[in-house]
């Protein structure tokens, strides 16, 4: 079933010059969705009015317009967001949900802002004490491991752990994959008498949980695809995902660098081209675009501030999908049954 996806066009680093482009590929892989683009109506215009747009998408018959004024930077605290600027395209787009004209919005703004109005405008589902940031992170069997919370919540209760664990097994389901996910639990070791009180205590809960619980999961585990979901606190996930996109930098620079320094290398380059374009497409950071905000009574995703287009697209198209297959509705059922 289609459904519509609010985009903030201004928000991230770079604006419509991304949004535009992305939401019209997305239009023209996905036939039975829509878009409502939310900005400055006159730039959003003149920017699908262009020869490289038109090229790309011309029929807007799927395309609808909410104006505007304001934009929310990426250095604004989420106080001054929230209070002042209550015009932006990220808190219009937020609302557009909450009011049913979309079914999900994407930004790829302010984090903290995105948090902040997304919380104050959708209020959090019945069961859930604090929203969660999860996001897929490319594994060695070739799929994805969800990962979260990923900063949002830095100090957490077994409790939270537990509810960021029925989450995430929802959103997993409600993205095509299995229907009864693996959740690891990220621990410093395997044994259940390892860890912190609060971390032994979630392992406890989840034990006795009606979730597919595998059991305690190590930092090396999150690349080896040990499990579909893996569970922590916002401080580790948000280090321990900063710490992957440092690692995927440079080992392209790297590569860069020694393909090209000597004659010999660079013809060792030519002749491992398609294996390394299968391994770059493979681990592209861009692919897993788009992190979900779970636990809102709404649906949204937030991008990477430097998205180009490939990876915006992907952000729209991972948002349209968990909307298309109720994560909401799952999760609701997930925290029913415990």
């Amino acid at each position: 079933m289609g459904v519509c996806v609010a985009v903030d066009c201004m928000g991230g680093d770079r604006g419509p010059k991304v949004t535009i482009p992305a939401a019209l590929e997305f239009l023209a892989r996905n036939a039975e969705h829509r878009v409502l683009l939310v900005g400055d109506e006159p730039t959003l215009k003149r920017s699908l009015q262009s020869k490289k747009n038109k090229k790309i998408y011309s029929d807007h018959s799927r395309i609808s317009f909410l104006h505007a004024a304001e934009v929310v930077s990426m250095d604004d605290p989420p106080a001054v967001a929230l209070k002042n600027k209550r015009n932006s395209s990220m808190r219009l787009a937020i609302e557009a949900v909450s009011d049913g004209r979309a079914q999900v919005a994407v930004s790829a703004g302010n984090t903290g802002a995105l948090m902040a109005i997304s919380r104050y405008v959708l209020k959090t589902l019945d069961g859930i004490d604090r929203p969660a940031i999860a996001t897929a992170l490319p594994n060695r069997s070739g799929g994805s491991t969800l990962m979260l919370d990923l900063g949002a919540n830095v100090d957490c209760t077994a409790e939270h752990l537990v509810q960021f664990a029925m989450m995430g097994s929802a959103l997993v389901s409600a993205l095509e994959g299995p229907s009864e996910p693996t959740v690891g639990l990220l621990n410093v070791g395997e044994e259940v008498i390892k860890g912190n009180e609060v971390v032994k205590q979630a392992g406890e809960m989840l034990r006795a949980s009606s979730l597919k619980f595998y059991g305690n999961v190590e930092g090396n585990d999150i690349f080896k695809g040990t499990t579909d979901v893996i569970v922590c606190d916002g401080f580790v996930g948000n280090v321990a995902l900063k710490t992957s996109e440092g690692l995927a930098q440079m080992m392209g620079g790297f590569l860069r660098e020694e393909f090209t320094r000597t004659p010999l290398t660079r013809v060792a380059a030519f002749l491992a081209r398609p294996v390394l374009r299968r391994f770059a497409r493979r681990v592209d950071h861009r692919r897993y675009n788009g992190a979900a905000l779970l636990g809102l009574r709404g649906i949204v995703f937030k991008s990477h501030g430097s998205a180009d287009v490939y990876a915006f697209r992907y952000a729209l198209s991972r948002a349209a999908d968990a909307a298309a297959h109720g994560l909401n509705d799952r999760i609701a059922r997930a925290l029913v049954a415990g």
